[in-house]
């Protein structure tokens, strides 16, 4: 084994790790931020909060699973929700399990599951909110970044 193929494990390993932590952070995070409600859930919701106050969105979860990769309108509206969080310096990531972030955030009035594709964190600009497992996903986010993986996936933890 060379040297490289070492340190392409050990990169391997360490980013396991970390994408893991940074699972057990957004969950612990959403569940924090529903109990204060400062969650929006659903992208048409989402996008109206972005567009009336977009100061208040601290952070930003698009899901999507197998079903809804070949939707066309869900992703354009990924794309644009990416660029908005850009541009105001919004961190977001993916998940893959939309039906684990659905029962994470809950049911609407009626019973039935929320619309769990687009998932904003917020925090009012008067009073804004601090949690450790958003600083630490903002952490996740940065390191990210710094290896331009723009928009991170992440996994919840197994229940």
């Amino acid at each position: 084994m060379t040297l490289e193929e070492i340190r392409g494990q050990e990169n391997t390993m360490e980013n396991t790790d970390r994408v893991q932590s940074a699972g057990a952070a957004l969950e612990e995070l959403l569940v924090a931020a529903k109990t204060q409600d400062y969650l929006t859930v659903g992208v048409y919701e989402s996008a109206k909060v972005m567009n009336v106050d977009p100061d208040s969105v601290a952070f930003c979860v698009l899901a999507t699973d197998e079903e809804y990769e070949c939707d066309i309108a869900l992703q354009i509206h990924f794309t644009l929700i990416q660029a908005f969080c850009f541009d105001n310096d919004i961190n977001v990531v993916r998940v893959n399990d939309i039906e684990r972030l659905a029962d994470l955030v809950g049911a609407d009035e009626t019973g039935e599951p929320k619309d769990a594709h687009c998932i904003l964190v917020t925090s009012p600009s008067a009073n804004p909110w601090k949690d450790p497992a958003l600083d630490k996903l903002s952490l996740f986010c940065e390191e990210s970044r710094s290896v331009y993986d723009w928009v991170p996936t992440i996994t919840l933890p197994e229940r």
